[in-house]
């Protein structure tokens, strides 16, 4: 497993991680950006993202697996550990770490000094630069970018690996080295295939706190124990600057440029290009890739400035320190092998020619040197640093921030002009579909709409099914000051209680079963809008209640939750039942009734408005002819005296559907009687008074026509006898009051009691 994962979930695309990574280690992909642990150095830098969608993998679980082996387990402290754990004493953190489980506790600034004398034998024999290998990022660096580096380097491990050896040379090999440190580029180093068997496990000195707080550990409350390893003396300033010089014993001098010491990320890449270009000859080179030193590696102490952290150094170093070196560490001798041979593990990416680096500027608009901004949005230095790493695979076009403005502008503009060519089409379509008609009660309908739509007021609109209830809501909500608000359409009956509940005043999150996120309802995403509520004579007592709540006080309470949100809405609904009836059953709270009831706009029946019949049809003419692109240019005038005499049981909706079948069957320009249903023909003879001499119409149909002249019949007769009263007539015909209802639509019964509140 690598040391440093990707969340991509977590990922912005905000590429700090490639704006700060030296090596470009980063790949931006599929919305995201990844390591590319080929070309990663460890530095860490990429662990300082603002949305942490990169973080060290937690290894607690490994360091209890190994603690928990019949295996000692060692813990080797890194040179910096006073300026992390500076709440408590050396040996408080020492008897801390052995309450953990860990066999023996070393300081790691020892390896540097058993590294010293071989440093010095190094460069007193080189006869080429030499660069130390005691920082693993500047290692990586080397073997992974700069392999021409690769002679350069000390032919020996670093600190961090001559303890593991020491340790586990003097124990035996079964014994379990933990090395504890700032550094993130040493967890990437004992995944070396060389050195992998040296050190089991790296852990950053907040990991170790952590495992503190899991196991319910204070060091602070401790007696003091003490280190088990060899005092490694004035090797504790190696964290410091200039502290490996000292540590590794080389001396130097202000004047002296045959040793180069630098720090930091700057520094170390400039020192390592000028080695590579051969503009500078030192014979030693020590580099430490992060600013200030070890003391400042990427697991350091962030509440803790730098020369704070310098001082609790200092102060330890010339403190007593407690140590009962164990005795088979007195006399043991350094590690038998010390050497480390490097690889060349740099990847070879593909060079651009300057033809493609000049196609990759002009898909990002840059035509011109004055276009290239090198604004470093991307996370590249330049323009053709980015358009390179696109060459490469490692960027994509779209990371350019200045072609991302330029390209939102141009469809911002395309879209302003597609919703405006949307909005004229929406309106001429809205226009086509307003209330149409030339008799009076469509005149009185229409004179409604206007006076209340301008208006907060509430409107209930009343109408059998089909006679344009929904066009009514949209024709208000145009007219009125919240038309550029959204017009959210509700059909209570396509909906269960519970399922309806939700839709309407949204849910929380396990409110029942399926709730697996928060949802906003409908009232809540037509704030400041309105919602249309049609068929709202089905809707149950407990939603009655709630949606009373909504109208008295403007507040909806999401299913399963408690917390109130207020809205602002307007409210229309629209039924096609007798809810003066349902208020005298129970079944319609008298409460909500006349709360809804405050502008009432009863639609006519298409039966009752035969003078409008020959307008509509020519509209549906229209419509129809303009959806199934074909030319119609009228109708016949047998079809149109026809359609005035029928009953219309489905009333507007049903003649637009009949229109647009009798023009898919029409054979010229012309909709004949002939290619409407047989019963507008039935209609057509009996106005005529013509006798059947000859049959016009199949069995099936004669007979149908009959049967349904008969039903018709019988329904008027039970109305009769029960005095108008639907429960009562249901009940004496012994059905449904719902299939007594449909029956009065099929046949076209109007109930004269429904208009008389």
């Amino acid at each position: 497993m690598q040391p440093i994962i990707t969340y991509k979930e977590r990922c912005r695309t905000c590429y700090s991680c490639v704006r700060t990574c030296p090596v470009k280690a980063i790949k931006v992909d599929s919305g995201y950006a990844e390591i590319i642990y080929e070309r990663c150095i460890g530095c860490g830098n990429c662990l300082n993202c603002p949305q942490k969608a990169k973080v060290v993998v937690d290894r607690m679980v490994k360091t209890q697996e190994l603690l928990a082996s019949r295996d000692p387990v060692v813990a080797v402290l890194g040179c910096s550990f006073p300026a992390f754990f500076h709440a408590y004493t050396p040996g408080q953190l020492v008897a801390g770490l052995k309450s953990l489980g860990f066999y023996e506790v070393h300081e790691g600034a020892y390896g540097a000094r058993m590294l010293a004398p071989h440093y010095a034998a190094e460069i007193a024999r080189t006869r080429h630069p030499l660069i130390s290998t005691h920082c693993p990022a500047v290692v990586d660096l080397i073997e992974r970018h700069y392999p021409n580096l690769l002679p350069n380097l000390m032919p020996v491990v670093s600190p961090m690996v001559a303890m593991g050896r020491f340790i586990k040379q003097t124990l035996g090999s079964h014994v379990k080295v933990v090395y504890l440190s700032t550094c993130i580029a040493a967890k990437f180093e004992i995944q070396s295939p060389e050195v992998d068997h040296d050190v089991d496990l790296v852990l950053t000195y907040g990991e170790i706190e952590l495992f503190f707080k899991r196991r319910g550990i204070t060091p602070a409350n401790l007696a003091e124990a003490g280190f088990d390893g060899i005092d490694p003396e004035h090797g504790r300033m190696f964290t410091l600057a200039g502290g490996p010089l000292r540590a590794l014993d080389i001396e130097t001098d202000y004047l002296d440029t045959e040793t180069v010491a630098v720090e930091g990320e700057n520094n170390t890449l400039e020192l390592v290009r000028d080695l590579a270009a051969g503009r500078i000859n030192p014979r030693y080179a020590d580099l430490r890739f992060c600013d200030g030193g070890c003391v400042d590696g990427p697991g350091k102490k962030r509440d803790l400035t730098h020369f704070y952290k310098r001082n609790l150094i200092i102060n330890y170093n010339s403190s007593t320190v407690p140590y009962r070196t164990a005795p088979h560490y007195l006399n043991a001798p350094p590690p038998v092998s010390i050497s480390q041979c490097f690889q060349d593990k740099a990847i070879r990416l593909p060079t651009p020619k300057s033809d493609d680096i000049k196609k990759i500027l002009h898909a990002t608009s840059k035509f011109s040197q004055g276009d290239e901004l090198n604004c470093r949005a991307c996370g590249y230095a330049t323009c053709r640093e980015h358009a390179v790493a696109v060459f490469q695979g490692l960027a994509d076009i779209g990371m350019c921030l200045p072609y991302n403005l330029r390209k939102m502008e141009e469809d911002r503009g395309l879209l302003l002009q597609k919703y405006e060519l949307m909005s004229r089409e929406l309106d001429k379509q809205l226009g086509e579909d307003m209330i149409i008609g030339d008799d009076r009660e469509n005149s009185a309908t229409v004179e409604l709409i206007r006076q209340v739509g301008p208006t907060p007021t509430t409107v209930l609109i009343r109408g059998e099914t089909g006679t344009g209830k929904e066009l009514t809501a949209r024709a208000i909500h145009r007219l009125s000051t919240r038309a550029d608000k959204p017009l959210v359409t509700v059909n209570c009956t396509t909906l269960t209680d519970s399922l309806l509940e939700s839709e309407l005043f949204g849910h929380k999150k396990g409110a029942f079963t399926g709730a697996i996120a928060d949802r906003k309802g409908l009232f809540e995403a037509a704030d400041g809008g309105t919602i249309f509520l049609d068929e709202i004579g089905d809707i149950t007592p407990k939603l009655q209640a709630e949606l009373l709540r909504l109208l008295d006080q403007g507040e909806v309470r999401p299913a399963g939750g408690t917390a109130i949100k207020r809205v602002n809405v307007r409210l229309i609904a629209a039924t096609n039942k007798d809810l003066e009836q349902g208020v005298r059953e129970g079944w319609f709270r008298e409460d909500l009734y006349y709360r809804l009831n405050v502008f009432s706009i009863d639609l006519t029946p298409l039966r009752e408005r035969p003078d409008s019949i020959a307008i509509l049809a020519r509209h549906f003419l229209e419509k129809a002819g303009k959806k199934l692109n074909k030319r119609l240019t009228g109708i016949e005038e047998r079809a149109v005296t026809a359609m005035r005499h029928y009953h219309w049981p489905g009333n507007i909706r049903e003649m637009q559907n009949i229109i647009e079948r009798a023009a898919v069957l029409s054979q010229d320009s012309v909709i004949r009687l002939e290619n409407l249903p047989s019963v507008f023909r039935e209609i057509h003879e009996e106005r005529a008074g013509e006798l059947p001499t000859a049959r016009r119409v199949s069995f099936k149909a004669e007979r149908e026509s009959h049967v349904g002249h008969l039903e018709r019949n019988l329904v008027l007769r039970y109305l009769e006898d029960a005095g108008g009263n639907v429960s009562k007539a249901a009940r004496l015909a012994e059905i449904p009051r719902r299939t007594f209802y449909r029956l009065l639509d099929k046949h076209g019964i109007a109930l004269q009691r429904r208009r008389a509140t």
